[in-house]
């Protein structure tokens, strides 16, 4: 395998240089030099490697311009060896001319040079610095002997050098080191190579009529020339070819780095490279792009390829070959002909279009979206163009392909985003939802998730009534933008820039309103908002609207009986204290605690008196005497019932809370078991009237007979855990004046930990408050008003919650010793394994036949203390699950 298919060389291009230049050392010079004339890419290499990663061209005043040359020594010394050899060289090519008795004709020189300080002087950006200094050299060649034309290029070279730096624009250097070679390998490459004579002939005509130079029309022809073969580089690429071929295989082989010319079989040696290693042959195109001018081989591997790419895989490799990608022109030729761009370049050059607009028009190809490479390659240009709309139409060809329905869906976010920049706008923003995993961009979807929260931040500061809310959401949302812009290079490159600039302009905003909201600061401790053991009343009831819901559902024109049931500490009390506000001013619930009952020792006729107490306070009419009652209670209650059916506008609803006191007092003799049954009268008597129980069981679970006729005449609704949704906003507002906040991460970690049930919840809350409190006012440590993963961990790992927690802890605990049996046996068994187990392996364990081992789990299932996920039983609370272990003497 290995002999017919040799290992894919992994080229390294770069300068072999491993200390930065030394002013005392010729050989560096020599080098230098070498790297002016035949490898100019160095010197940019050397500015990355050694350099200050601040730039020239970011100063403005010469006085800043001073400073940076002092701070930068790299770039420094660079200059002052320039200055060497702008001296050095003109000097001793003097002297050596004198010795061999050849005259210089110095006019070359001298326009080589002044030509080299115009442009570079005059110009900021590539095209003048290279026009100046190949305009310098050619002249030099026209009007100069060799060694004329030897010296004004290397006074044109070095001139260019130090003024081109000292004009704020070192990248420029290179280009006009390089005889007019474009920094952007495209514009050298794809229309050069064609007819890059006759442009530079038409290009340098106008500069030399400008400059006044005598034979204008014969010395811009011969500049045209001499500046066509100086930048293709012909004599460079007959050289390199024989060597080339000769190292087709070497790790290290050498390429011409001045030369656009395209290498003999280069283009199929990159194909083949790319299709053997797709990533090491990328890894060799960016060498290629980096320290050669072989574009034109590139760009015709790089389509061949992908037009052969299957389509599962096409999406992955663009988006592989547009990262870290050194010119991404070879992203959008890779959807745009490279034959249509030399084209349309052909008939500028012949045209009388200025040349100058021709420079500017010279990529202005329309991209083509007729193959699926190409429309997916234009989709992550446009994105790196920050056309994000022209991005979703190319994607919208290839959403059936692999990850193109995610490219689709990020194009179109990205729209969103980049065509809002106004809070209101951004409030206002709709968008898709996010893809699912596994997927392409997951960084890109890290920060889209930010973003996200960042709107819904937005929202809260362009509503809220609460200045603490907005402040908070508004310190919120500034943060979330400032990780994004602290953080750029996690994101992808394609896309990058488009985020950015939506983070800048959404702070931006943001920024505006922060003096009108103002900060909000800590001054005392935090009263705690967190309701633990007593029931939750008022604005402090929140999250449980399913419920409410349900309630208003069932209560039309006529009243509807219903069974609040669920485990211990779910928040039914809350619920029936709450459910006049939420029912609305007609129908008021008159709210009856049994546990407050006792033990009836007067029978049927007591617990009435402390019903009609109840109702009595409700709806403000006078009860019956209480010898009444337990003398005739039956007749009593019913007379007093009717009493206030007529005198009351709306409907009454009795809520019976801890209604298994009812079955305890008939158990134990104190009531007769017909009190069932006339419950069941009292509901026929009128429509205005319902009941509300509310226990652990369903009225199907209670033990007796005696509760069969009231199964027809109630409603069961099941009181179970929080959502996630509704356990944020449990511990987020839990009133309008809370000032401490979460992290999203925090929140979930307390969801997964108290699955949303509402006691440890609150009582999560509570501790974490208390937490705050302590560090800030009682240890006196400064720290953010915001509650991260690690403070939650530190109050649930204090044995302080488990004692606080007891209260739903035994009792859950106590409830599983009733009903079907061995519910407490799975329960210890369930215990050390946090995923569960199977119905096998759990009867195994307990010993448990199978029928028992279902019945009880069902009792547990429908109790909220076991779930059940893809065929494995578990303990559906993990703080009841570590409490349950540690009870047992394990460990967590």
């Amino acid at each position: 395998m290995s002999q017919n298919h040799p290992p894919i060389p992994r080229l390294d291009l770069a300068p072999k240089l491993k200390r930065p230049l030394s002013l005392w050392n010729p050989l560096d010079y020599l080098r230098l030099l070498y790297w002016v004339f035949f490898f100019p890419q160095a010197v940019r290499r050397y500015e990355y490697t050694f350099g200050s990663e601040s730039r020239l061209e970011d100063t403005k005043t010469w006085r800043e311009k001073w400073e940076w040359l002092r701070q930068n020594s790299v770039q420094r010394q660079l200059i002052l060896q320039a200055l060497v050899l702008m001296f050095a060289i003109p000097v001793g090519l003097s002297r050596l001319s004198e010795e061999i008795g050849i005259s210089i004709d110095w006019r070359g020189v001298a326009l080589g040079v002044a030509l080299g300080v115009a442009f570079g002087m005059g110009s900021g950006v590539e095209f003048g610095v290279e026009s100046g200094v190949v305009l310098g050299v050619e002249s030099g060649v026209v009007l100069g002997v060799a060694f004329g034309m030897a010296s004004g290029v290397v006074l044109g070279v070095a001139l260019g050098i130090v003024l081109g730096m000292a004009s704020g624009i070192p990248s420029s250097v290179v280009s006009g080191v390089a005889f007019g070679v474009p920094s952007r390998v495209v514009s050298g490459a794809a229309s050069d190579v064609v007819l890059g004579v006759m442009l530079s002939a038409a290009s340098n005509v106008e500069s030399v009529v400008a400059l006044g130079v005598e034979s204008v029309v014969a010395l811009g022809v011969a500049s045209g020339v001499a500046s066509g073969v100086a930048r293709i580089r012909p004599e460079n690429w007959l050289f390199a070819v024989p060597f080339t071929l000769l190292q087709r295989q070497h790790q290290n082989r050498q390429f011409p780095h001045i030369t656009p010319l395209p290498i003999p079989y280069l283009s199929s040696q990159i194909a083949h490279w790319l299709r053997r290693d797709w990533e090491t042959g990328l890894h060799n195109i960016n060498q290629l792009l980096l320290f050669t001018l072989q574009f034109i081989p590139v760009v015709q591997a790089v389509n061949r390829v992908l037009a052969e790419t299957p389509k599962d895989q096409l999406i992955y490799r663009v988006a592989q070959l547009s990262e870290d990608l050194y010119d991404w022109n070879l992203v959008r030729f890779a959807s745009v002909s490279l034959g249509e761009a030399m084209k349309s370049r052909a008939v500028q050059s012949f045209s009388f279009i200025p040349w100058k607009q021709q420079i500017q028009d010279r990529f202005q190809i329309e991209i083509s979206l007729n193959t699926p490479a190409r429309a997916s390659a234009a989709g992550f240009w446009y994105l790196h163009e920050q056309e994000p709309d022209k991005a979703t139409e190319a994607f919208a060809i290839v959403r059936d392909l692999l990850y193109g329905e995610e490219m689709f869906a990020l194009a179109k976010i990205l729209t969103g985003f980049h065509q809002t920049a106004e809070l209101a706008e951004i409030a206002s923003l709709k968008l898709p939802p996010s893809p699912t995993s596994p997927r392409l961009r997951e960084n890109t979807w890290q920060a889209i998730a930010s973003l996200r929260r960042v709107i819904a931040d937005v929202q809260v500061v362009q509503n809220s009534v609460s200045r603490s809310a907005r402040s908070l959401a508004l310190n919120r949302s500034l943060g979330e933008l400032e990780t994004i812009l602290d953080t750029p290079d996690i994101l992808p490159e394609a896309e990058r820039n488009l985020i950015i600039q939506t983070a800048k302009k959404w702070q931006e905003s943001l920024l505006q309103v922060t003096g009108k909201i103002g900060d909000i600061s800590i001054t005392k401790a935090v009263t705690n908002p967190y309701v633990i053991g007593d029931p939750v009343q008022g604005n402090l009831f929140v999250g449980r609207e399913d419920i409410i819901r349900q309630l208003k559902d069932v209560q039309g024109n006529n009243l509807q009986s219903v069974a609040l049931y669920g485990h211990r500490r779910m928040g039914k009390t809350s619920i029936l204290l709450n459910a006049t506000n939420c029912l609305g001013a007609k129908v008021q619930v008159a709210y009856v605690n049994l546990l407050r009952v006792g033990d009836c020792s007067e029978g049927v006729g007591e617990l009435l008196i402390f019903i009609t107490d109840a109702i009595a306070k409700t709806v403000k009419i006078a009860p019956p005497a209480d010898r009444d009652l337990l003398d005739l209670p039956y007749l009593t209650f019913g007379r007093y019932i009717e009493q206030v059916v007529a005198n009351i506008e709306g409907g009454l609803i009795i809520a019976l809370d801890e209604f298994e006191k009812i079955e305890e007092l008939i158990k134990a003799g104190k009531i007769n078991p017909d009190f069932i049954g006339f419950l069941r009268g009292i509901l026929q008597m009128s429509s205005k009237v319902a009941l509300a129980f509310a226990g652990l069981h369903t009225l199907h679970e209670m033990t007796s007979d005696y509760f069969n006729p009231l199964f027809a005449s109630i409603i069961p609704i099941r009181v179970g855990f929080l959502s996630l949704g509704a356990t944020r906003q449990v511990l987020a507002n839990p009133d309008d004046d809370f000032i401490l906040d979460y992290k999203p991460e925090a929140l979930d970690r307390i969801y997964e930990l108290t699955h949303g049930q509402p006691y440890l919840t609150q009582l999560v809350g509570f501790l974490l408050v208390r937490h705050y409190n302590d560090q800030v006012f009682e240890m006196g440590r400064p720290r953010d008003p915001m509650f991260t993963i690690e403070d939650v961990e530190t109050v649930i790992n204090n044995p302080e919650f488990f004692t606080n927690a007891r209260y739903y802890l035994t009792g859950v605990w106590g409830q599983a010793a009733e009903g079907a049996p061995g519910q407490q046996e799975i329960l210890t068994a369930l215990a050390p394994h946090v995923k569960g187990m199977n119905l096998d392996r759990l009867s195994a364990e307990t010993g448990m036949d199978q029928t028992s081992l279902e019945e009880s789990l069902k009792t547990l299932e429908r109790h909220d203390v076991v779930k059940e996920i893809n065929g494995c039983y578990c303990i559906a609370v993990e703080l009841f699950r570590r409490w349950v272990q540690m009870s047992l003497g394990g460990s967590n």
